[in-house]
């Protein structure tokens, strides 16, 4: 073999190089183009998952459970699990223009960034107000997290010159289901579900011009949620694989009776296409998935046990899947 000069051997180094940074170069730019077309997708109705595990156990698969749906640019966050706002930038949903916040129930997967989702959008330059639902006690929890916060939040006011936040939101307290909120995107329903032992539990139906899209919440099998999902578009419902648990249960010390509530209080991948058969809905979104970080647990096994009882179209949901 004939020997490679030094100067020779240093060209195809560069060259070697040059060629590898090429490479990276059109991976981005094959990902800032898809993102580029996500983002100017501005009119109509856009549901994006945010997070889609259950529980409030951190993992590596799986975000906390939150969802935003995007009508005409403007974001109606649903549930606010932790980490929440980075979820939101990560789907290029731009935090200052966050306006209506929904909740489900208190249960802190689902609320525990709810005060942080705010106040990070506030930091991140938000100057508009923003309008928070959800059942007993959001408006003591709101105050209280504002006069948690009130030293850091005081001094960017000052030091950054940024408007006061607290004057910003407006919480809306409700304990029934009905009519939640309308503007000119979006008529917002709420109906109760039954997940002991937190009472009330709701459940949120969308309807947009273009898209009708019901999120269950935490939820057994619901004759409410039922009516309230009749022929929707999307029904994100919640799910559990019930003869996985016993292996979920065997990795989480200090929860006696969690596998109790599990089952008593959710709705298992089998029961869930019986709810979406009867809702008459056309695509049912799986999130809030129970185990949420057993892979033996496949997509076809989820979906096999949905498609038992329904024929439209079903979707294991993803953390920052948009339907």
């Amino acid at each position: 073999m004939k020997k490679m000069s030094r100067r020779r051997f240093m060209a195809a180094g560069i060259s070697a190089l040059a060629a590898g940074q090429a490479l990276l170069s059109g991976g981005a730019k094959t990902a800032s183009a898809g993102q580029g077309t996500a983002e100017k997708k501005s009119s109509g109705t856009r549901l994006i998952l945010l997070g889609t595990a259950g529980g409030p156990r951190p993992n590596k698969v799986r975000s906390s459970p939150a969802q935003v749906i995007v009508v005409n640019s403007v974001p109606y966050v649903v549930d606010c699990g932790s980490g929440v706002a980075r979820q939101m930038a990560m789907a290029e949903v731009p935090l200052p223009k966050l306006r209506h916040v929904f909740l489900t129930h208190h249960h802190s997967d689902h609320n525990a960034d709810y005060g942080n989702l705010i106040y990070l959008a506030w930091a991140s330059g938000l100057k508009t107000p923003v309008d928070t639902y959800g059942p007993p006690p959001i408006d003591k929890m709101t105050k209280l997290y504002f006069e948690l916060n009130a030293y850091d939040i005081n001094i960017r006011i000052d030091d950054e010159k940024r408007v006061p936040l607290v004057p910003l939101v407006t919480v809306h307290e409700f304990d029934k289901g009905g009519l939640v909120m309308q503007d000119d995107n979006v008529k917002v329903t709420a109906t109760l579900v039954h997940h002991p032992p937190v009472v009330p539990a709701f459940a949120f139906r969308f309807d947009t011009a273009d898209r009708s899209i019901v999120i269950s919440g935490d939820t057994t099998p619901s004759d409410n949620l039922i009516k309230l999902a009749q022929g929707a578009d999307v029904l994100v419902h919640e799910v559990i694989h019930k003869p996985s648990l016993a292996k979920l249960i065997a990795r989480i010390p200090n929860a006696d009776k969690l596998l109790e509530h599990i089952v008593a209080s959710h709705t298992t991948h089998d029961d869930v296409g019986k709810v979406a058969k009867a809702a008459g809905v056309k695509t049912l979104v799986l999130s809030h998935i129970v185990p949420c970080d057993d892979l033996s647990v496949t997509d076809e096994m989820w979906i096999q046990g949905a498609r038992a009882h329904f024929d439209g179209k079903v979707i294991v949901g993803k953390d920052l899947m948009e339907i």
